[in-house]
């Protein structure tokens, strides 16, 4: 049935306008309670924290922390909200989202347009203040484009100190592809005083890494020793790619921007495979990146990922995607 509607009209609207069209509906859905979380199932332990499930909404889907309780109702375990900047910013020039529906794929460079730290601390603060039952919330936090490479710390860091008091994990994101220059702070002398500053806002809050896929062996290793030595609670792994290998032939395929979906899938399990081997079994590894089915998530989870995302495969399979990947 999504999948027929999806054909006959989703895909005749432009993504992003198609996308902002599926928030107000869910917003309202959720507003009036037509859609609301079930019965708690049981918890599962990770991170210091206990999840429904181990499926989250992967960052990008909620920019702005709008939907946490629309999620949760569609059957998430956790949503991961951002990528927040210290600043608001309106983003790339549009379009900006394209689809590839012969990959089940999608190419964006959003360019991290959000309403800013502290408008994000602030509803989110105001949704946990009405007592009820949330999903875990983690928050993706990145710089402002505007930004220079040789401040960015001190915008990660501001970011921490605004989003730390709200947010049940952060998520340090140098690894977008659609910022200018972003990607070059996975180098380990860029990226050690940013993950210090983050580290020293957080308190308690877990913070953790998010890696491109697009680093060759080598990097992930060394960002990985950098990651334990610091102590991070662990990495996602992993964004989207800039590669368009393999892509079945598309008219946008060339688009620039990020690609996610199935294609992403192979080298992401890689990923998270190395990653099981460099870090101690006590940091948690959350792994993204072309989970569409069933099969995948247990896979990646009998791969040794704690936790889950998933984004590009709830676009292409509907509402109770969540819910019938995570059912028993």
């Amino acid at each position: 049935m999504y999948r027929f509607f999806f054909k006959a009209f989703f895909a005749k609207l432009d993504p992003e306008f198609a996308h902002e069209l599926v928030v107000t509906a869910l917003r309202f859905l959720s507003g009036v309670g037509v859609i609301r979380a079930g019965k708690a199932r049981d918890e599962i332990g990770v991170l210091g924290l206990q999840f429904e499930n181990r499926l989250g909404m992967a960052a990008g889907f909620d920019k702005n922390g709008i939907l946490i309780k629309a999620l949760h109702a569609l059957g998430f375990g956790h949503v991961e909200i951002g990528t927040v900047t210290p600043l608001p910013q309106l983003g790339n020039p549009k379009p900006r989202l394209f689809r590839l529906p012969k990959n089940q794929s999608l190419i964006n460079r959003m360019g991290f347009n959000n309403e800013g730290a502290v408008s994000v601390a602030a509803r989110i603060a105001k949704l946990r203040k009405t007592n009820q039952r949330l999903p875990i919330i983690g928050v993706n936090i990145g710089k402002n484009k505007t930004t220079s490479q040789e401040l960015a710390a001190e915008d990660y860091r501001l970011a921490a100190k605004t989003l730390a008091p709200v947010a049940d994990y952060l998520v340090v994101n140098v690894s977008s592809p659609n910022t200018a220059g972003l990607r070059d702070l996975q180098q380990v002398a860029e990226l050690r005083p940013i993950l210090v500053a983050v580290l020293a806002e957080a308190q308690n809050v877990p913070v953790l890494l998010k890696i491109a896929p697009d680093l060759i062996d080598s990097d992930i290793e060394a960002i990985a020793s950098l990651v334990v030595e610091l102590k991070l609670a662990g990495m996602v792994a992993t964004n989207t790619t800039i590669s368009r290998e393999n892509l079945i032939t598309e008219s946008n395929e060339a688009e620039p921007g990020g690609l996610s979906g199935p294609i992403l899938a192979e080298r992401s399990t890689e990923v998270l495979k190395l990653l099981g081997k460099l870090l101690p079994s006590s940091m948690t590894v959350i792994s993204v990146g072309g989970v569409m089915t069933k099969s995948d998530y247990a896979g990646r989870i009998s791969m040794g990922a704690d936790l889950v995302q998933g984004y590009t495969g709830f676009v292409y399979a509907g509402p109770f995607w969540a819910k019938r990947l995570t059912a028993r």
